[in-house]
């Protein structure tokens, strides 16, 4: 079948940025990918593909423009892909062209109706560009934002993959990275275990170790409330409290002041002091939350607690999963405080993303208690480590969601002793382990689906502002616009009907740019 004739811009399904000549192979029983008469050296090509039910076996694919042909043979037991569309980064960009005449225009690749997945274009009438976060949800399979414009300069707000999951493919444009220091110091983790787990899991990833690597060396750092100019702009960052390092953006154009919010909470957590309001003219805000408030969070901490003591009173061992970066350490710093008897053993990327932390104690609220509650722990360092865990009080790992890490090497072997529990802090995803689990009693362990007779917990530990305290730190930040993003619809609108009536509120939608006007 020859494709021809395409109508652009399409859907950014899936991206996987080929370096053709490059070393990589396809793994056995997946698709290989053959050209020949190549006369091009280091062209960088995206590779957008279609999943399907039905699978076709010999695909060629014609490109005029780039004179490129490739032909795709497909294993059809692998129900893998049978439309791909070669373009190189800038030729389906839907971004416009020229600058607005006045105001300040927002461009959402991502993010806009929608957790995670996050990126923004700012831009206004001077031409200063600014690209806000650029990631990915960690969904399976993953979904991309699109493909963003030329950018300069590009700020994250912190290192959570849904915010900075794509931002090695701004190598492309050689884009300068901007965050703080501690953000730039745990992307090298965030991002390694995003390239380990796309080749595991076998899913394409837009960008390679060397996009990689040389996004390591594009990061600009910046202390908190540390002015730094970005075209006729001048920027800084104020902490958000979302997880130590996280970012509040603070913008002076020519014609008004423009705050992000980035993901934010306004309460002190153990590792993170919570945010501030700041005054400005248009916020953008996340809206996680919307419509929903938390628990008091020190209940919940002290509920966590007592069925920690209550599990481990029994003889059983309480299976904490935890997100590597922020949700861990909060563990760790609760229950080396309210339980420094209990025997709790530390695994996972987030021992490596810790390590990082206590380089960077500035970010870090209280940073010598976190350090403490760190050394107190029995990091888990290898196979023989792991086994001794299984008999400690308790174990903190992950993934947070139970969609891999060392969290289900160590639920397969709890789960036939039922004096053992498993204790839920965080957000589970739809489609997630964690939330098969809960709503099945079982999920897939190694290929198989398993069922865990075991007593299942969940606590509200979110590091995200809930409803009320959206609601009141817009309300304090005064602006005359305000943005809502990093929602659902259902929450977005929960907080516009609380707000109408003092502030103009947007929810913006995907690729629709909008023109927010400063007030004279």
């Amino acid at each position: 079948m020859l494709v021809r004739n395409l109508k652009l811009p399409l859907p950014p399904f899936f991206l996987w940025k080929l370096n053709l000549g490059g070393s990589k192979k396809p793994k056995n029983n997946e698709s290989s990918i053959q050209s020949s008469h190549l006369k091009i050296f280091s062209l960088k090509l995206i590779v957008l593909l279609r999943y399907s039910r039905q699978v076709e076996q010999n695909i060629t694919i014609s490109n005029r423009t780039t004179g490129v042909g490739v032909r795709l043979v497909d294993n059809p037991s692998m129900l893998r892909h049978y439309i791909m569309v070669l373009y190189k980064a800038g030729s389906l960009s839907p971004y416009p062209e020229q600058p607005p005449q006045s105001g300040i225009r927002l461009h959402f690749l991502g993010g806009a109706k929608e957790v995670g997945n996050v990126g923004c274009i700012l831009e206004d009438r001077t031409g200063t560009r600014l690209l806000i976060d650029y990631g990915l949800a960690p969904t399976k399979p993953p979904k991309y934002p699109s493909e963003a414009p030329k950018v300069d300069d590009a700020v994250f707000t912190h290192a959570h993959i849904d915010h900075i999951g794509m931002a090695p493919w701004l190598t492309t444009y050689r884009t300068r990275l901007h965050a703080t220091g501690l953000t730039a110091a745990v992307s090298e983790i965030m991002w390694s275990d995003t390239y380990k787990v796309s080749d595991i899991e076998g899913y394409p990833l837009a960008w390679d170790k060397r996009d990689m690597e040389e996004a390591l060396d594009s990061w600009y750092t910046h202390q908190f409330r540390e002015w730094f100019n970005i075209g006729d702009w001048r920027c800084r960052l104020h902490p958000a409290g979302h997880i130590p390092g996280a970012a509040m953006i603070e913008i002076n154009t020519p014609d008004g002041t423009l705050v992000w919010s980035g993901d934010i909470d306004t309460r002190d957590s153990p590792n993170a002091a919570g945010a501030k309001p700041i005054a400005c003219d248009i916020l953008c805000i996340e809206g996680t939350y919307g419509g929903r408030d938390h628990p008091d969070r020190d209940e919940e901490e002290e509920r966590l607690v007592s069925r920690v003591l209550e599990v481990v009173s029994r003889g059983g061992t309480a299976l904490i999963p935890a997100f590597a970066s922020g949700r861990g350490q909060d563990v760790l710093r609760i229950l080396h405080r309210e339980t420094p008897n209990l025997e709790v053993h530390y695994d996972g990327m987030g021992t490596r993303v810790t390590r990082e932390w206590m380089g960077c104690p500035e970010f870090i609220f209280d940073s010598k208690e976190m350090e403490a509650a760190f050394n107190w722990s029995k990091r888990v360092t290898g196979k023989s480590d792991r086994k001794k865990a299984l008999g400690a009080d308790v174990i903190v790992t992950t993934s947070g969601m139970l969609d891999g890490g060392p969290a289900l090497w160590y639920l397969n072997r709890l789960r036939h002793n039922g004096s053992n529990a498993i204790l839920l802090t965080g957000y589970q995803a739809e489609g997630s382990g964690g939330r098969k689990l809960l709503e099945y009693g079982r999920l897939p362990i190694f290929g198989n689906q398993t069922r865990i007779p075991l007593e299942i917990d969940k606590f509200n530990l979110s590091n995200h502002a809930d409803h009320t305290s959206l609601c009141n730190f817009a309300r304090r930040s005064s602006p005359s616009n305000l943005v809502i993003f990093h929602a659902d619809e259902d929450a977005a609108s929960k907080i516009r009907d609380d707000l109408a009536g003092e502030m103009q509120v947007t929810i913006p939608n995907n690729n629709e740019p909008i023109v927010l006007q400063f007030p004279d």
